[in-house]
């Protein structure tokens, strides 16, 4: 899967005028027609995915499709053609969560599942049964553990499922006794609880009532100590909460960027992509990008943008050039010696990563005769010229402005 940040570019406003690339309004999605971002379809099928699932290599594709793939026998990735580590695949909540907001944005129908469309095994509610619903309330509340775990659990399904089930569940009353589930001694309860609200955030408007009913720190909680799945599905609630702006700031403040990184080193392969989806949201706040810097996320990501096998290369480039625009960011990407990889990503990487590299390039030279003369040393004169003829638009500026500093090395005199 291509950057998973280039479809943030309709949901953010970023205040950093360095990573212009995702200088979009919001609003401005409305008035568009609405053409499939290329990363909502699946490399295989090319079309709008309604269940994304993350193979080994990081890639993203629709189940059906993949599980075909594997089911005829092959071992490697379509897309990278990497042999794959193992078959396994998982759900990657936060490209389904996009895929979902995208079309209800633009008024295109959510996809769904083709076959069966009765109920699911083991629920036992129909959609938008308030009373069933209001059953399963009471059981939140005032239910056994084994009850309280049964509930969350078809709430989370049931969230899951469409646009009205999140507003009749959150309308309901449901959102506030999930959040003192979070808080539960049983691990599944908690999963159950972190993944409702992570279904029910879709809708923009439980986004502020998950919020009112301090959720925040829960989750947080949640994805310092809860099980791997949790975690992970506390990660992509947490992105999916920072689609407002101001949600940035609170969630800065309740400690999530340490435990973040902590799960961008150690997690899954989707919980590596929820993290990195979260930490750059968050990242575009100013405050928490010295917050991510603070708490040592260069170092990590330098080890993923060294290792082209952990499918994290996009992901690492995105947050070091929404980093590098802060000068605390600046300098600790500078002391990580990231300009020889820099100047080949420039050379030989992808469009939207060569566009990256030379935005972080061009940070780390600015002002810094040393990291100038190093990427001259290092051939980037010669990269950078063929990225102003072909690269992206952002990527050709980008590219021709440390151009234009490395020629002020032999001309000191110049402007």
């Amino acid at each position: 899967m291509q950057a998973l940040f280039k479809k943030l570019n309709d949901y953010v406003v970023t205040e950093n005028p360095e990573v212009d690339n995702f200088e979009r309004d919001k609003g401005t999605i409305k008035h568009r027609s609405p053409v499939i971002p290329d990363d909502f379809r699946c490399p295989i099928s090319l079309e709008l995915m309604k269940d994304p699932v993350i193979v080994s290599t990081g890639q993203t594709y629709e189940r059906s499709c993949i599980q075909k793939w594997l089911d005829a026998g092959h071992k490697t990735c379509p897309k990278t053609q990497q042999t794959l580590l193992h078959t396994a695949i998982t759900p990657n909540y936060v490209l389904k969560s996009l895929i979902a907001l995208w079309c209800e944005s633009n008024g295109v129908e959510l996809p769904k599942k083709q076959g069966n469309k009765s109920k699911k095994p083991g629920c036992s509610v129909s959609d938008c049964d308030r009373a069933s619903i209001d059953s399963l309330l009471e059981k939140l509340a005032r239910g056994s553990s084994d009850e309280q775990r049964a509930a969350a659990g078809e709430l989370r399904l049931l969230a899951k499922r469409n646009a009205d089930n999140r507003v009749c569940i959150a309308d309901a009353g449901a959102i506030p006794l999930l959040v003192e589930l979070l808080s539960s001694p049983d691990p599944r309860t908690q999963e159950h609880a972190v993944t409702a609200l992570l279904n029910l955030s879709i809708n923009e408007s439980n986004k502020g009532a998950i919020v009112i009913a301090g959720a925040i720190h829960d989750i947080v909680e949640v994805l310092k100590h809860g099980s791997m799945e949790a975690r992970e599905n506390a990660a992509a609630t947490l992105f999916s909460l920072s689609v407002v702006d101001e949600n940035k700031v609170q969630i800065g403040a309740a400690g999530a960027i340490p435990a973040l990184i902590k799960l961008l080193c150690e997690g899954t392969p989707r919980g590596k992509k929820d993290a990195a989806t979260a930490i750059f949201n968050l990242s575009i706040y100013q405050g928490n990008k010295a917050r991510a810097v603070r708490a040592g996320i260069v170092t990590p990501l330098m080890s993923l943008l060294k290792d082209a096998g952990s499918g994290m290369v996009d992901e690492a480039l995105a947050i070091l050039a929404i980093l590098a625009s802060h000068q605390e960011g600046k300098v600790a990407i500078a002391q990580a010696d990231t300009i020889p990889i820099l100047v080949e990503v420039i050379r030989t990487g992808f469009p939207r990563n060569r566009e990256n590299a030379a935005a972080v390039l061009w940070s780390l030279c600015t002002g810094d005769l040393q990291q100038l003369k190093l990427a001259r040393e290092l051939g980037a004169e010669e990269a950078l010229q063929e990225l102003t003829e072909n690269g992206t638009d952002r990527a050709k500026r980008k590219a021709g402005n440390v151009l234009e500093l490395l020629q002020r090395i032999d001309d000191p005199a110049s402007p």
